[in-house]
């Protein structure tokens, strides 16, 4: 092809307004073709980009393409054969928009988007959720009532019904040679005109009683041909939205794997496939698509399921390796523990006095620390962080505690200041609030080192907060925060040591996925005189009597924390708002008591003046939102109301219930729920029977899954699209040990390179 030849195409292009059609086939196909025949990335990656963009963006792209024809070296293009084409790696051909597919035009790629279905390589990744065994048909006469079968007959008669305009019923009469059965479709109308007499059918459904009559539910069909037999086989069932059933699916996903499989390329090593015996994923997702058998799908299953531990594994390892880098090496005066116990109230619990060691154990050491303190609610892990902040203060060195709220950053302050204040340490408190002037006062000072302690919100990791010589970073509460927050806390000093705590006890099999980089301590025992909280669960038939136990309990001085989900009326949820609860209970039912509000849309001033005046035994009762879930201690509250507390998980019920129970005095937990599914009244038996928090989350993560445990994605933990980590937590250990022996090797550039691209943010 000659220079003026390509550029009189360009213009032609131009010419029929942008719209991909100068050359038969498609300008942007001919022009990527003529890229990998080059070896022209820069133009290959342009034709791309033109494919794709919008008519407007089309013309400056068009620009674009003048330039690199201008620079390119037309003389020789004449005399070179065909070259070999361009190499284009799997992952750029799979980022092709699925609309580009044939037979998917706007309309279709819009439903797929609803399912996050935008690129060739979603769509191959779109895994079934269910299989559809067809390989066995049962006869009619031997289904029972609500088995899920296969049958198969000839069409005898059909019937439609209209009970009213949006729904429609259509009966038809199946028999085989063993007898008959109805089968029933709901809003099928169509199917009325294609269920002749005769006709033979293969029905995938559930047999049910209804009206003291059976009746087939069909789930799926196919109408067979004459003479023709079903295909036996195994379907995949995939997750669909409106307007987008399962065979569409199907012929979608077959079509694009006939001309993108080639380009899915293996991740996990050969070794460590042939290991296992995995297939390649290439394999593996063909079996997973278009099975044959079940021990096919659930093999190919696993790899996948080991494929993404691995993965996630590697990234945390290499997140990790801060814990083999020279560190800072603390002073390792027995002295500084000793006068840190001598100035406490009470005695560490035996479990504390063991985290501490281990702490301290780590921070003597020339090997950064990398720690995570786990420990139910009231546990007492705060004391834990001062100690560890102590020794840091006492090597010359200073300490950040980082925590989710400024209410609970003045909590820590107050509690703290006290502390640290009397052993000679200056604490100081940087939050996202106070004036310019202040806020300057407070950077210079920890910038200059003057600030020993600096106890702050998410504001620590802001850019213009310079530490002068950063010991130790903790970050408390860890569920509410993301793994680059933890890091960027940790990257305001060189290499200091890292404490993780979190009151969320935390499974173990999602603690190596979130926490897999840290070295992990539990306090597993409470302060002695905690008494476990009683818990009930009741329906709003009770509700006027929760309010009288209410204000039977503030009679006797106690006080009571009464929660509600939303702060504003949802039609969505039909909840009614914390503001609405607090003016109904200062009219009503608890009209003779001091009743305070509290919620998330609050300054960070007045949610402080609340608390202390709820503190100091000046309001009676605080209602409020989720606000409370951390950061407010008072010991003589002993009742906690939470209202609909069937939209909580069970995780943060076991959280808003540790606000309570803090005192000498008996606590009281009631949770006025409206529970209607098996899952909310299970959440609800749950915390009645159990305060013990690590089988709450178990069984949280068991009812919720990890994605909704504490929404794992805004913690930089991509969500788990195989994995189960109940079911194949062997597999995360496997891959865990895996992972060390690979970051330990000769790197494999290209799979740490991979490993990069898919957790861009944690190197």
């Amino acid at each position: 092809m000659q220079q003026i030849n390509f550029l009189s195409l360009i213009e032609k292009e131009e010419k029929m307004g942008y719209s991909d059609g100068a050359v038969f086939g498609g300008f942007a196909e001919f022009v990527k073709q003529f890229a990998r025949q080059r070896k022209n990335e820069h133009l290959w990656q342009l034709a791309v980009n033109y494919e794709m963009a919008a008519p407007l963006e089309r013309s400056q792209i068009l620009v674009l393409m003048r330039q690199v024809a201008a620079n390119m070296d037309w003389s020789s293009i004449e005399k070179e054969a065909v070259e070999k084409p361009l190499p284009i790696t799997a992952s750029q051909k799979l980022t092709t928009p699925v609309r580009y597919l044939k037979n998917i035009g706007p309309k279709r790629a819009a439903l797929l988007q609803k399912l996050n279905i935008h690129t060739v390589g979603d769509l191959l990744f779109f895994l079934p959720r269910d299989y559809e065994d067809r390989s066995r048909v049962e006869y009619i006469s031997s289904l029972a009532i609500n088995q899920v079968a296969n049958i198969q007959g000839e069409v005898i008669k059909i019937a439609e019904m209209q009970p009213h305009y949006r729904m429609h019923i259509l009966k038809a009469w199946i028999r085989d040679e063993s007898g008959i059965i109805v089968a029933i479709w709901f809003n099928q109308k169509f199917l009325a005109q294609k269920l002749s007499p005769g006709k033979r059918i293969f029905l995938h459904g559930k047999l049910e009683k209804k009206y003291a009559q059976l009746q087939f539910s069909v789930q799926d069909y196919e109408l067979l041909d004459d003479g023709m037999a079903m295909a036996k086989g195994i379907l995949p069932i995939y997750r669909l939205t409106d307007k987008l059933n399962q065979k569409a699916m199907r012929k979608i996903i077959a079509d694009a794997w006939t001309l993108y499989h080639q380009d899915i390329c293996d991740v996990v090593p050969a070794f460590l496939q042939e290991k296992y015996g995995f297939p390649s994923r290439e394999r593996a997702f063909y079996h997973l698509h278009f099975p044959q058998n079940l021990p096919e799908i659930e093999l190919a299953r696993m790899s996948l399921v080991y494929e993404e531990f691995l993965l996630l594994q590697l990234a945390l390892g290499r997140l990790g390796n801060k814990k083999h880098l020279p560190g800072i090496a603390h002073d390792k005066n027995g002295q500084i523990l000793n006068r840190f116990v001598k100035s406490l109230p009470y005695a560490l619990t035996e479990a504390q006095m063991r985290c501490v060691n281990e702490i301290y154990h780590d921070m003597e050491s020339p090997i950064a620390m990398a720690r995570l303190l786990q420990g139910d609610v009231g546990s007492g892990k705060t004391v834990v962080a001062a100690a560890a902040l102590y020794k840091t203060f006492c090597s010359g060195y200073q300490g950040a505690l980082m925590v989710p709220t400024e209410l609970l950053a003045n909590q820590h302050y107050e509690d703290l200041g006290k502390l640290l204040g009397s052993l000679g340490a200056k604490v100081v408190l940087y939050t996202g609030s106070g004036t310019v002037k202040e806020k300057k006062e407070l950077l210079q000072l920890i910038a200059d080192g003057t600030a020993d302690i600096i106890i702050g919100t998410h504001a620590l990791i802001q850019n213009n907060v310079q530490f002068a010589k950063l010991g130790i970073a903790i970050t408390d509460e860890q569920h509410r925060f993301g793994v680059m927050q933890r890091v960027g806390l940790q990257q305001k000093g060189q290499e200091p040591d890292i404490l993780v705590m979190t009151a969320t006890p935390i499974p173990r099999t999602l603690s190596m996925t979130l926490y897999g980089d840290l070295q992990l301590s539990i306090i597993d025992e409470l302060p002695p005189g905690r008494k476990p909280v009683k818990t009930y669960a009741v329906n709003f038939d009770y509700e006027s009597r929760v309010w009288r136990f209410v204000e039977k309990e503030v009679q006797k001085g106690r006080q009571a924390y009464i929660v509600c989900p939303l702060l504003e009326e949802s039609e969505k949820l039909d909840l009614q708002s914390a503001s609405e609860l607090a003016e109904k209970l200062t009219q009503n039912d608890l009209k003779n008591l001091k009743i305070a509000l509290m919620h998330g849309k609050l300054k960070s001033g007045e949610k402080q003046e609340i608390a202390e005046l709820f503190r100091a035994g000046k309001i009676d009762v605080l209602v409020a939102t989720t606000v409370v879930e951390v950061g407010i201690n008072v010991p003589n509250a002993s009742v906690m109301v939470v209202k609909n507390a069937e939209r909580f998980g069970l995780a943060q019920l076991h959280q808003l219930r540790g606000r309570i129970g803090r005192g000498k005095e008996e606590s009281f937990c009631i949770l006025l729920h409206e529970a209607k599914t098996d899952v909310a009244r299970a959440r609800m038996r749950i915390m009645t029977q159990s305060n013990d928090g690590f089988r709450i989350a178990e069984e949280d993560l068991k009812l919720r899954g990890p994605g909704e445990f504490f929404g794992t994605k805004q913690h930089g933990i991509p969500e788990m699209k195989v994995a189960d980590l109940f079911r194949d937590g062997k597999w995360l250990e496997i891959a865990r040990e895996d992972a060390r022996m690979l970051l330990q090797k000769d790197r494999n550039e290209e799979l740490m390179q991979y490993v990069d691209e898919k957790f861009p943010l944690w190197h």
